[in-house]
């Protein structure tokens, strides 16, 4: 296991900013986005041979060329006062064969990423995600928000429609962050960093849709981008918004009634009378989305 240099930038006191694929693809979404606008040049790569299986073997004139892995680079930009690291993996490290991050292999690129944030003399880290919520998908996503410290607490509760996970009593924002998001999180804290995690809301009937979600992805990244002092042009992300919104509309209209009809209820707790959603009722839309999607519905995605 190795993290393979291409050059040794100097580097300001550098915030880390990691993201891979994950539900809606929200967080590497708002990063990769992020990461482009500002022209971060690629400095470095985690050897992915340890870690992952070949994507593809490369052939050429019937002879074997080489095996391609998921990439795992990570890019840098000065920005003055205090530079920027990008860390994007196109897969989550994992010993069981699961979708997301989990076993030894993912504590070691945890590590391995820490590791480079460190020797860049990086005090904050902040990773990207989605938060799987019971509302409409005509719902504004807001921010949830998973935080090492109280000062980032306090940073991140002057933004709106931003809440901290676990911050009020009573709330009903709480939960556990899967993956590589909460794993870094986790073993950043241990190293005394400081670190953060902004999930963007996604409709919990959406959450296996095969599809992103970029509504979800331009809400983490208004925050993201005001943290850091970065403006970014959102238009890509709108337009992208518009093509999936307009996708989903259709496969909306396609929901059997009875279904539909639960979802619209929740268009009713934002009403001052209106009652929430019940565990029951958003258990029960999950369990119909996810067989409308086995039947093959989605695969008519959105190029």
């Amino acid at each position: 296991m190795a993290v393979i240099f291409h050059k040794e930038p100097q580097l300001n006191k550098p915030d880390l900013i990691a993201a891979w694929p994950g539900i809606g693809n929200i967080g590497v979404v708002a990063v990769d986005t992020i990461r482009g606008q500002v022209g971060a040049e690629e400095f470095g790569e985690i050897d992915s041979w340890d870690f992952f299986y070949p994507k593809k073997v490369t052939i050429k004139g019937s002879v074997l060329e080489s095996l391609d892995f998921p990439g795992n680079k990570f890019y840098f930009k000065r920005q003055g006062q205090r530079d920027l690291i990008f860390f994007i993996g196109e897969e989550q490290p994992s010993d069981g064969g699961r979708l997301y991050a989990e076993g030894r292999k993912a504590y070691d690129m945890a590590n391995m990423v820490l590791d480079v944030a460190e020797k860049y003399g990086c005090q904050r880290v902040f990773t990207s995600g989605a938060a799987v919520a019971p509302i409409h998908h005509a719902d504004s996503p807001r921010v949830w928000a998973a935080v090492s410290g109280r000062k980032l607490g306090e940073q991140i509760g002057k933004y709106p429609d931003t809440v901290i996970m676990g911050g009020t009593a009573g709330s009903g924002v709480t939960g556990m962050i899967t993956g590589l998001n909460g794993l870094l999180l986790g073993v950043a804290k241990k190293r005394g960093l400081e670190s953060i995690c902004l999930m963007g809301e996604i409709p919990d009937y959406l959450s296996g849709a095969p599809f992103p979600y970029p509504r979800s992805s331009r809400s983490v990244l208004e925050v993201l981008a005001d943290m850091l002092g970065i403006e970014v042009d959102y238009s890509l992300l709108d337009n992208m918004a518009v093509q999936i919104n307009s996708f989903i509309g259709k496969i909306y209209d396609e929901l059997p009634d009875e279904l539909r009809e639960r979802i619209e209820q929740r268009k009713l707790t934002a009403r001052p009378r209106g009652e929430a959603i019940t565990e029951e009722d958003a258990r029960w839309i999950r369990e119909h989305i996810d067989e409308f999607f086995r039947k093959g519905r989605a695969d008519d995605r959105p190029s």
